[in-house]
């Protein structure tokens, strides 16, 4: 068993293995009172005026309480983000990277500007972990990627991954959980996707274009993906309901 999980660990690719294994660890390290959230969590004040800069990076490690919520996210965090590096990113690992780092940028944006607007102030201020919505965008832009995919949510009922962020807004709706961070992580995934998929396919022009220093961290292969058929990547999926179980995506 311990072999098993060491051979799928080795198998993520180099920033899925790198942001799971950062998240699991800042987590547990929390939970044992090795280290404080009140440390990591998104502070403005204590960025700009104490040069806390590591906050607007730990911000996205932390998942709050080791419990089933945790399971789940950690579920979708090794899941698509490692579909999304495999597939629609295979062979551009620092394209990868500079997706993440946009829409962290966004999201931090998004809560920063958010905190300054009357009558939403408060609802902004409360929002110190944005490591959930970072989460929920890759599962957007997943989505767009793969929007033809079947899926079912708990046997209950199946839809398309085009639907997927949807449907788990409104499973988020019906536990009671915040919305907020959801809906952070749509607005941040719509963002990119327009800007790097819809916006070029209008202008021929490329906005989100990887810095040339990105491109230096990291020593991707010249892979050729073919171009898929809008269509072709029709599969069933289950995740105790939710998930893509063709073996092109496992």
């Amino acid at each position: 068993m311990a072999q098993a999980v060491e051979e799928w660990y080795r198998q993520m690719p180099i920033i899925t293995r790198s942001y799971l294994t950062a998240a699991v660890l800042t987590t547990v390290g929390c939970t044992l009172e090795i280290i404080s959230p009140y440390h990591l969590y998104l502070n403005p004040k204590l960025v700009v005026q104490h040069y806390e800069i590591w906050r607007l990076v730990t911000n996205f490690l932390y998942f709050r309480k080791m419990d089933l919520d945790f399971l789940f996210h950690m579920f979708f965090l090794a899941r698509y983000c490692k579909l999304l590096e495999e597939n629609s990113f295979r062979g551009r690992t620092a394209d990868f990277f500079y997706m993440l780092l946009f829409g962290a940028t966004v999201l931090t944006s998004i809560v920063l500007i958010g905190g300054t607007i009357p009558y939403i102030s408060e609802t902004f201020a409360r929002i110190l972990f944005l490591s959930n919505s970072l989460t929920f965008m890759m599962v957007y832009v997943w989505s767009k990627h793969n929007p033809f995919i079947h899926m079912s949510f708990l046997g209950l009922f199946t839809f398309t991954a085009a639907y997927l962020p949807w449907v788990l807004l409104g499973f988020s709706i019906l536990v009671g959980s915040s919305t907020w961070v959801d809906l952070l992580g749509m607005i941040a995934g719509h963002v990119y996707y327009f800007l790097e998929d819809v916006y070029p396919r209008m202008t021929g022009r490329r906005p989100l274009k990887t810095p040339s220093f990105i491109k230096a961290l990291f020593a991707d292969d010249n892979v050729v993906v073919a171009a898929r058929p809008p269509n072709a990547g029709v599969a069933a999926a289950r995740f105790g309901g939710v998930g893509a179980a063709d073996p092109q995506f496992q």
